[in-house]
This record gives structure tokens, sequence and C-alpha cells, in this order.
């Protein structure tokens, strides 16, 4: 008969999650998963196989979970498609100003592999590029919207403007990493706005 587990695996991933998110894929030893989840090693190697494995399940995660809260955001059809983007701008800039470590924010964890790993990484290659194609699937159909509420009066195609968004949204994360504050990030979200909306 298998023993079962005496731990949470869900919080264990998500005490992982934060802390690749916090030092990056390199820079996390064992040890320090150790210390985050609260697991011994064979304990982490019995149940995530490797580092490079948990690393993989931890990016799904955090994808699963940001991702979802902010389409749910863009997917409100209670309000404009311009306020849908404003309130989704609110969100990220929101979250850079929490997750603050010495005056800079931690970013996103999508982005900061992108940087780290994506190049030799294809397993979380694949990830973020199925992450980015849902994003950008569904910020187009909201610009779509905005043409027909009349909230968005940019006559640029609609799929650049979805990367546009994105992009912007990304600058906004690594400028936060180098220690911009909620003013500045905000004004970038009003450029991108006007963007969208004159």
């Amino acid at each position: 008969m298998a023993r079962p587990r005496m731990f949470d695996e869900e919080r264990a991933l998500d005490a992982a999650m934060h802390t690749f998110w916090e030092k990056g894929y390199e820079a996390t030893s064992t040890q320090d998963l150790c210390e985050a989840t609260g697991l011994g090693r064979s304990s982490i190697y019995n149940t995530f196989k490797s580092k490079h494995d948990l690393f993989h399940r931890a990016l799904a995660h955090y994808i699963d979970t940001m991702t979802t809260a902010q389409l749910a955001v863009l997917e409100d059809t209670r309000h404009s498609a311009a306020d849908r983007i404003r309130a989704l701008f609110a969100m990220v800039i929101d979250g850079e100003t929490e997750h603050r470590a010495g005056g800079r924010s931690l970013g996103c964890l999508t982005v900061n592999t992108t940087v780290e790993l994506a190049a030799r990484d294809g397993q979380a290659a694949g990830m973020l590029e199925r992450d980015t194609a849902r994003r950008l699937t569904v910020l187009r159909a909201v610009i779509e919207e905005g043409r027909r509420d009349g909230s968005i009066a940019s006559r640029r195609d609609a799929g650049a403007l979805a990367r546009f968004i994105n992009a912007a949204i990304g600058g906004m994360r690594i400028s936060s990493q180098g220690g911009a504050d909620r003013t500045a990030l905000e004004s970038i979200a009003e450029v991108t706005l006007d963007a969208l909306t004159h």
C-alpha cells in the first residue's frame, strides 16, 4: 500500500512558485526550495522528480492563476472594452506595487522566464507561447468589441493593438523591477490607453 503524502502538495507548489518568482530558476537552489516548502530533499524529489520538473509545474500554476484572473477582467462584459483594458492595467499596477522587495518589484514570472530560460528550455517556451497566444486572442476580441461599443477609436489592426498592449504590460513589469514607482507605471498605462481611445 502506498504511503500517504503528509503535506499539502498545492501549498508546496505555491511556495516553490514564489521562490522561483523571487530568485529566478538558476539562482534557486534545492535548499531554497526545501526551506520555502518545508519539505526535505527526498520529499521534493519523490513528489516533483527534479528541480526542473518542479519549476515547470510552478510556472504552469502561475500561468493558470494569473492569466485566469486577468482574463476574467477582460471578459467582464458589464463594462466597456476600454474600461476592461483600464482595469487590467490597474490589476497589473496593483500587483507590481504589492510584490516589492527593496524598492523593486518581482515582476512577472512569465516575463522573467522568457528572459532567463525561453531560448534554452523548449518546454517552458511552449508554455509561454500558449499563454501569450491565449492572452492575445482575448485582447484582440476585446479591442474588436471596443470598436463596436465606441470605446476604442484606433483603426490600427486589432492583432497589432493586442500585441502593443501585451508589450506595454511586459514593459511595465520590467520597469517596475528596475525601480519604477506606481506613478511611472500609471503614466505608461495612460499613454497606452490614449493610443487606443484617441
